[in-house]
């Protein structure tokens, strides 16, 4: 099995069985678009949190009505598959809902992480499905100027930084 999950039904049953061996859940969701640093922070801090780091991608849908035209920048198969790429993450599913509450009903995660942009802004469904099921809740701090939706407007812009290209790579003998 890969740590792409194609349904919530197949994500339970391995997060069942990995709480029945004792193992810690940590869950987390989002856009994921244009994963930069601040992810990667994000997603490292929760695997800090558990054994078992779960992460919910939202579906391309979701991304284009709350982030606008031309959201997302990748699809959500591509973003699951780079997500599972990290090594901090042990399992990605996609996420078709506006709230993440029945995820958290359904997978019963020791941890609950966000960024620390959500910690006044968490939807109360999803604060009491974390406490319903006794979550504790984590907020990630931001790393400055580190988020998807500036990263893209920069680019249109051509403020983004310069940079070298890639060398050339000979292939090794």
């Amino acid at each position: 099995m890969g740590k792409v999950l194609p349904s919530l039904t197949e994500l339970v049953a391995q997060v069942e069985s990995d709480r029945h061996e004792g193992k810690r859940i940590v869950f987390t969701n989002g856009c994921f678009d244009v994963l930069h640093l601040g992810h990667v922070r994000l997603l490292q801090v929760a695997k800090q949190q558990g054994d078992i780091l779960v992460v919910a991608v939202n579906g391309d849908d979701y991304v284009r009505q709350t982030k606008g035209e031309g959201r997302p920048v990748f699809p959500e198969l591509e973003r699951k598959e780079i997500l599972a790429a990290l090594q901090a993450v042990d399992y990605v599913v996609g996420f078709y809902e506006e709230r993440s509450a029945n995820l958290i009903l359904r997978i019963r995660p020791h941890v609950f992480v966000k960024g620390a942009d959500y910690e006044t802004v968490l939807h109360p469904s999803e604060r009491e499905a974390a406490e319903q099921v006794g979550a504790a809740i984590v907020f990630v701090p931001l790393i400055p100027d580190r988020s998807s939706s500036k990263i893209v407007a920069r680019v249109k812009s051509g403020s983004e930084g310069k940079g070298n290209p890639m060398p050339a790579v000979k292939k090794a003998p």
